[in-house]
């Protein structure tokens, strides 16, 4: 009976842990999107159609006078779907990947984990928050993308909604469709999330006031350490986001969906190196205030439910 006991509690605990992980990463990761999706969307359309934008501020702009203030928005409901899906997904299994590295380290308490630790937990959770990302964020990116989609086609008349563009990947490319870019996906994700929270654990170390703890921090200092984390995920990894935004985009329609190495080469002979860094300034100046909104967002939650 006391072991029956015992296992009761520990499931239970581990449970609440799960729970906790969930919320607070869906809640950090509304806040991300509410922060930063224009800068979003000028990275998308920077990334996928460098022709014709010279600067960030340039498709800004274009973006405003051809679509509006709805045009920077475009994409929020999948943005939202995505960035939920990811975040609650990536931080619950970052508890869980903490925990195992716990136990290979031989460490017994959390808190006695190195920077080092916490990056490879960051890459493991990464695996798992790729399968939810990617068909919400290829919706995300069709529909950032669709005003210059429409004009390239010759089409005129009324965008699609989130619906129509899911019923349409569904339709031409079948269930699968939706997790086209997939290996892309995957190629940035894992290394970029060793980055993400390397960057982050590294900043709140640096940044803990002598005699305090890194749970001490307080709004400003952890919407730093979040822009660093973000800044050092997206330099990680950027020309890996370029290939799959090209790959989710511009194979719409096609039977034959080039592969990850196949587009690179592609890239770099038609358009040079440069361009699979296309889109990285609002990409970075985006980081402050969405990363910074998620960390800040994320562990508000953790310390609100830390009694629950």
């Amino acid at each position: 009976m006391v072991e029956s006991s015992s296992a009761m509690n520990v499931d239970l605990s581990v449970m609440k842990r799960m729970v906790k992980d969930f919320t607070a990463g869906a809640i950090g990761g509304t806040a991300c999107v509410m922060a930063g999706q224009p800068f979003d969307t000028i990275k998308v359309k920077m990334q996928t159609f460098p022709s014709l934008f010279k600067t960030a501020f340039d498709c800004g702009v274009k973006t405003l006078k051809q679509e509006g203030f709805r045009g920077l928005y475009a994409g929020t409901i999948p943005s939202l779907a995505a960035n939920i899906a990811e975040n609650s997904v990536l931080f619950l299994f970052y508890g869980q990947c903490l925990t195992l590295v716990k136990k290979l380290v031989g460490k017994k308490d959390e808190k006695e984990l190195s920077i080092l630790n916490r990056a490879f937990a960051g890459s493991g959770a990464a695996v798992f928050s790729s399968f939810a990302l990617c068909p919400t964020e290829l919706v995300k990116c069709r529909l950032q993308a669709q005003h210059q989609m429409n004009i390239m086609a010759g089409k005129t008349g009324a965008k699609s909604g989130v619906v129509q563009v899911t019923m349409q990947i569904i339709r031409e490319d079948g269930f699968l469709g939706l997790f086209r870019g997939m290996t892309s996906t995957l190629v940035r994700e894992v290394p970029g999330y060793f980055f993400f929270f390397g960057g982050y654990e590294l900043s709140r170390y640096f940044l803990t006031p002598e005699g305090k703890t890194v749970d001490d921090l307080g709004a400003v200092r952890l919407t730093f350490c979040g822009g660093i984390a973000g800044v050092s995920l997206w330099i990680a990894i950027f020309p890996a986001d370029v290939i799959k935004s090209r790959i989710q985009i511009l194979t719409q329609g096609s039977d034959k969906v080039p592969g990850f190495f196949e587009t690179m080469f592609q890239i770099v002979r038609n358009e040079g190196p440069r361009a699979l860094y296309k889109g990285l300034g609002p990409t970075l100046v985006r980081c402050f205030p969405a990363c910074g909104a998620l960390f800040v967002a994320y562990e508000g939650t953790q310390k609100l439910l830390e009694n629950v």
